[in-house]
């Protein structure tokens, strides 16, 4: 059995909070530059030189990406060999999220009362903490700073199995549609489909985590992914609501089986600033 100290998880986590703000993944970085050739819209190719060269500048300067650092979600794979010492698992983690907000002079941008007084905790607490349980001896930590511009355009859809495919292309398409530029596109569209309302809307965000356009294994899912692409590109948004033939960088389905009577569907819009980093202890 594997022992992990609190102070190591909160260390990570700490450093995780800054990196994941201040460096786009690879892949994503990738994707945006992917656009900017293939975009024809002039305006389009200039907002996103813009943006390719704000990434730069913030890796370069270790800054923050973009002024909204995000609500602080993290995923958590935990060993069932892994024996935490120490103390509390999500005081560790919270611990992390309120140093390394601090040290690397993030905007903290979580409120208490949401529905009335909407006083800032002053540190991005609390987290929102998502716990897998899985094989092995290690304890893997993923960051996701989710901005409030691109989370404001979530959507749940109840369909019903008689809507079938076609009725989750039209509700995805429409969810897109109606977020315009709100989300800061090009954006990554996460999709989720099947299970519970709660389980689909998390599967829905999970797969935003997904390297840009690596598609589903299941061939069904990833026709569709391609599908739901095509159909978003073609609705003119482009970058920042410009206009253009570039207004999503993917498409990402992940699905889950359901109810007979239910076929719950959930939309996740992801910025271009598509922040995480992760870590295995």
């Amino acid at each position: 059995m594997k022992t992990i100290t609190i102070k190591e998880i909160s260390e990570t986590v700490t450093r995780l909070s800054q990196e994941a703000n201040f460096f786009l993944p690879d892949d994503v970085l990738n994707a945006l530059k992917q656009a900017q050739q293939t975009e024809e819209s002039t305006i389009g190719q200039q907002t996103l030189e813009q943006i390719i060269k704000n990434a730069k500048l913030a890796a370069d300067e270790q800054i923050a990406i973009c002024q909204d650092c995000g609500a602080t979600v993290i995923y958590l794979e935990v060993g069932q060999d892994v024996h935490i010492t120490g103390g509390d698992l999500y005081t560790a983690i919270n611990e992390g999220v309120r140093q390394g907000y601090d040290k690397g002079y993030l905007r903290k941008s979580m409120v208490n009362h949401a529905f009335s007084s909407r006083i800032n905790t002053k540190d991005n607490t609390p987290a929102i903490i998502h716990t897998d349980i899985v094989s092995g001896d290690k304890l893997k930590i993923t960051i996701v700073p989710k901005g409030g511009g691109s989370e404001n355009m979530s959507r749940l859809f109840m369909l019903t199995p008689s809507d079938g495919r076609q009725g989750i292309i039209n509700s995805v398409v429409k969810a897109v549609d109606e977020a315009g530029s709100n989300p800061c596109p090009p954006i990554i569209v996460g999709v989720g489909i099947g299970g519970t309302a709660e389980r689909t809307l998390e599967l829905a965000k999970r797969s935003l985590l997904r390297k840009v356009g690596d598609h589903n294994p299941d061939p069904e899912v990833a026709d569709l992914e391609k599908e739901l692409l095509q159909k978003v590109n073609g609705l003119g948004i482009g970058t920042q609501g410009f206009g253009g033939k570039i207004t999503a960088l993917a498409v990402h389905v992940e699905t889950f089986p359901a109810h007979i009577a239910s076929m719950p569907l959930a939309v996740n819009l992801q910025c271009h600033a598509a922040r995480h980093k992760e870590a295995v202890l």
